[in-house]
């Protein structure tokens, strides 16, 4: 096996390794072209990863221009050789409203149960982003 495999579909130990992520690295573009990078709390929903953001963030914003993102989650070993990682690109959508975000805030909500009293997930005031994988790098599989 190479130090990187890809992949169009999130499945097995990639997979599980992302499920289980508390933590993953959202990648967005400024409008300038610059990277933007902030820590999330993503699901994994299937085909998708989807995660709540506050209207007005900058990652909302970057998105709204520009939809291709990239999300990492990893897994650091002092062992470099069991090190294990899993980058996700896709496009992503921005849900505002609806059954859909009900949903997502539903599974948000269920893996991280510290939201509704920490951070609070409003209809009006946070959206919901769906990012469609279109394609996987791993490595350490």
């Amino acid at each position: 096996m190479s130090l990187f495999d890809q992949g169009p579909l999130l499945t097995g130990g990639a997979a599980e390794l992302f499920a289980a992520a508390r933590v993953a690295y959202l990648g967005t573009v400024r409008p300038g072209g610059e990277p933007h990078v902030v820590p999330v709390s993503p699901v994994l929903d299937l085909d998708r990863v989807v995660l709540a953001s506050e209207f007005a963030t900058v990652k909302v914003r970057n998105i709204r221009e520009n939809p291709q993102v990239s999300i990492t989650v990893d897994e650091y070993n002092e062992d470099w050789d069991r090190l294990r990682a899993v980058m996700v690109f896709g496009q992503a959508q921005i849900i505002e409203s609806g059954y859909e975000w009900e949903r997502i805030k539903n599974l948000l909500e269920e893996k991280y149960p510290q939201y509704p009293e920490q951070s609070p997930i409003v209809p009006g005031t946070s959206v919901m982003l769906d990012i469609r994988v279109d394609r996987i790098v791993t490595w350490g599989f």
